[in-house]
């Protein structure tokens, strides 16, 4: 009988274990090949896993250190700057920066009071009574991680400091249900319930995003109400990232920069973002 360190029967010269020997299959790569087949979604393995939490670990450091330069006085170019060198620095590549149609001009994303997403950095100075967004993905060894979260410059409106509170427990509370079975739309049903309870409203124009292999990949995961009835399965990874209004969910998008999202009836907006890996028993937040 032929042995697993005898040559190949097929002549290839290799060793049969090398070659021909039978491959035990591991029971992900059903599910893996079903993802990818009915839903578009890269269940990642532990090889990309293991790259994808480098990435988000770089990116949650470098928006920490961003966000605590973030004072009265410092302008939001002054941010991305500082931002840029510190991925330099680790020799990684901003993901916004030439991104998109037309290309994202700048490293990070700087949305203020009433900018609910996509905020291009600039030269006006942070003022007593703002509210900022500081987004940041990054790509290290080909790898994406992506994560935002608020600054509070000096004392706020009692609006603001809701409309902050409000976007950071609608991100905790979705996170808390993640594990796999659960439904893809039971996302937005937590945060939708919780941000009305609260006074404000969920934007449906921008959602999260599958993550890691990509800057956007499947599946869409919409912060709204929606009949996405997906369920999550360990290998996942998106982001969560909703985008609370103090005022009317409607926004308009900057029509000379094509980026910048506002509120319509001028109030603020607040956002906070994890990416989250969905493991065997629940979720893994990358980006903490």
């Amino acid at each position: 009988m032929i042995s697993r360190n005898d040559p190949c029967w097929c002549g290839s010269g290799k060793k049969w274990k090398k070659c021909h020997f039978p491959q035990k299959h591991h029971p992900q790569d059903s599910l893996r090949n079903e993802y990818l087949k009915q839903y578009g979604i890269i269940l990642k393995n532990e090889e990309q896993i293991a790259g994808i939490k480098q990435a988000c670990k770089l990116a949650a450091s470098i928006l920490k250190k961003t966000c605590a330069m973030a004072k009265k006085g410092v302008t939001t170019e002054e941010l991305d700057a500082y931002a840029h060198k510190l991925h330099k620095e680790a020799n990684a590549i901003p993901a916004p920066l030439g991104y998109g149609s037309p290309p994202y001009p700048k490293s990070i994303c700087t949305s203020l009071n009433d900018e609910i997403c996509h905020g291009i950095p600039g030269d006006i100075p942070l003022k007593e009574g703002d509210i900022l967004n500081i987004d940041v993905s990054c790509i290290l060894d080909g790898y994406f991680g992506d994560c935002s979260a608020m600054v509070c410059i000096g004392k706020i409106s009692s609006e603001k400091e809701n409309t902050v509170n409000v976007a950071k427990e609608c991100l905790n509370r979705s996170i808390a249900i993640l594990k796999p079975g659960v439904l893809l739309c039971e996302i937005g049903d937590v945060i939708e319930d919780y941000a009305a309870e609260h006074g404000c409203s969920v934007v449906n124009q921008f959602v999260g995003h599958g993550v890691g292999l990509q800057f956007h990949e499947p599946p869409q995961v919409p912060h709204h109400r929606n009949d996405l009835k997906i369920p999550l399965a360990a290998g996942m990874t998106f982001t969560i990232e909703p985008m609370i209004n103090a005022g009317v969910v409607e926004g308009y998008i900057d029509e000379e920069n094509h980026w910048t999202a506002y509120t319509k009836d001028g109030k603020p907006s607040a956002q906070w973002e994890h990416t989250l890996l969905i493991t065997d028993s629940g979720c893994e937040i990358l980006t903490k």
